[in-house]
């Protein structure tokens, strides 16, 4: 048999696409200005540049403060049609957060959302702090988040 009648095949195996890893918490450190994405303890990504209340040092207390939350929370919702692109609700408040609040006769305020820029911003990312607690983000960083993170995903807000 001559050579040209032999087919001679190599099959290589590719993975079509790598198994992502979940996202099981978000970390996001105020005074470094970043939010990670962590599963267990590995780093996953790490945004840089987050943008945060106008009033971003401390833990928020009350409504109309400007400060964002500090400690621990989850994402309990999801808003498709957010004036900020999209948006993941952050728990604020938690128990001790209307504890602390009722004690002082005020309301601890809500609505936390990590989100991406305004609706309509012909900017990628404002360059200032700007929001009224929340976490903000670009609208590329959040359509990735959007992706990635589910409904009762923890996550820490650390000073």
């Amino acid at each position: 048999m001559r050579w040209s009648h032999w087919l001679v095949v190599s099959l290589v195996v590719f993975p079509l696409a790598l198994q992502a890893q979940e996202v099981d918490r978000i970390l996001i450190d105020k005074s470094a200005r970043t939010l990670a994405l962590m599963s267990g303890d590995k780093t996953l990504k790490t945004y840089r540049s987050i943008k945060l209340g106008d009033a971003p040092y401390g833990h928020k207390q009350f409504e109309g403060d400007e400060k964002t939350p500090e400690g621990e929370y989850r994402i309990d919702g999801r808003n498709g049609g957010s004036r900020f692109h999209l948006s993941l609700r952050i728990s604020y408040p938690n128990a001790a957060d209307r504890e602390n609040a009722r004690r002082a006769g005020r309301s601890p305020g809500g609505d936390i959302f990590i989100h991406g820029q305004p609706n309509g911003s012909a900017l990628e990312r404002l360059p200032f702090d700007w929001t009224d607690g929340c976490i903000a983000l670009s609208n590329r960083e959040i359509e990735e988040l959007w992706k990635q993170v589910k409904v009762g995903t923890p996550v820490t807000l650390q000073p």
